[in-house]
């Protein structure tokens, strides 16, 4: 039993005649008999009686061409998931992000990539850089944002974003009727930090030590949300990305340029050996055109 016995046998169950399966398949007639036969030879059982003129498919072909249709449908439904995989790619996308760009950016990013993907499933998890970077390494995240202290050995990077910082002060806290915020008016005020390993923490330290100044940390946090959250109830002031601002509630925070400029910087990281699908080179665009 091959591929060419089966496809002319469906032929002729198909069309009820020699002649017409001849014409479906563009062959002859007794090619199209000739390849009936191998195929009851094949199979040890009459597929078609003979009566005048006519044939008749047996209670045995038609159990055959069940299990023939069935098949068919398979090859349909395999032929119709190669073509989403080579339009769209494997049907999901899953996303990382840190915290200053997981609630603003990219779900701006995310309702852009479902408006030309509705049918697209999206997996977005906010976590803190290294963990997005582990994940994009592993291959459990297809992209990834994280910031740029991140180890990027074993993941391809470019850079993405470098917002400068703002200050952001509670909105009966003294120094919003400044119009710039320098370092020098955080001496020894309270202030909301990040972590010490934060590449935006560095650039910040260095600023203050040039100005001999040292504000009062209250806090030490990795996600610029909690940044925002803790200015607003009033435990100090604090530097957070136009972007994380952009999810806070407005109404409890007071925003101000800071000089001398700090800028943060994040990364897009991608996994190292894998080929980007068409799916993640849509998602990138996304996010390229959300900033």
């Amino acid at each position: 039993m091959n591929h060419r016995q089966i496809e002319t046998f469906a032929a002729v169950m198909k069309s009820g005649t020699v002649s017409r399966a001849a014409e479906l398949l563009g062959i002859t007639q007794p090619a199209v008999s000739r390849t009936i036969a191998e195929l009851e030879r094949s199979v040890g059982f009459l597929l078609f009686d003979r009566v005048r003129n006519r044939i008749i498919p047996t209670p045995e072909a038609r159990l055959l061409y069940r299990e023939v249709e069935a098949s068919f449908r398979g090859m349909d439904t395999l032929r119709a998931t190669a073509a989403r995989i080579r339009d769209h790619g494997s049907g999901q996308i899953r996303v990382g992000s840190l915290s200053a760009l997981g609630s603003t950016l990219v779900p701006k990013a995310v309702r852009r990539f479902k408006e030309k993907h509705p049918e697209i499933g999206v997996t977005l998890m906010v976590l803190p850089s290294r963990d997005v970077r582990d994940g994009v390494a592993s291959g459990e995240f297809d992209i990834g944002l994280a910031a740029d202290e991140i180890d990027v050995s074993g993941v391809l990077h470019q850079p993405f974003v470098t917002p400068r910082m703002l200050c952001i002060l509670p909105p009966d806290h003294p120094l919003t009727h400044k119009d710039i915020i320098r370092p020098q008016d955080l001496h020894g005020l309270p202030f909301v930090a990040y972590v010490p390993e934060d590449r935006t923490r560095h650039r910040l330290d260095l600023i203050f030590a040039e100005a001999s100044v040292a504000p009062r940390i209250m806090v030490e946090t990795i996600y610029a949300a909690t940044v925002c959250a803790l200015v607003a109830e009033g435990v100090g002031v604090g530097l957070a990305s136009p972007y994380a601002i952009a999810g806070a509630d407005p109404s409890r925070l007071v925003v101000r340029p800071f000089e001398p400029a700090v800028h943060g910087k994040s990364l897009l990281i991608l996994p190292l050996d894998r080929p980007k699908s068409q799916l993640v080179r849509d998602f990138i665009d996304c996010l390229l055109a959300s900033r």
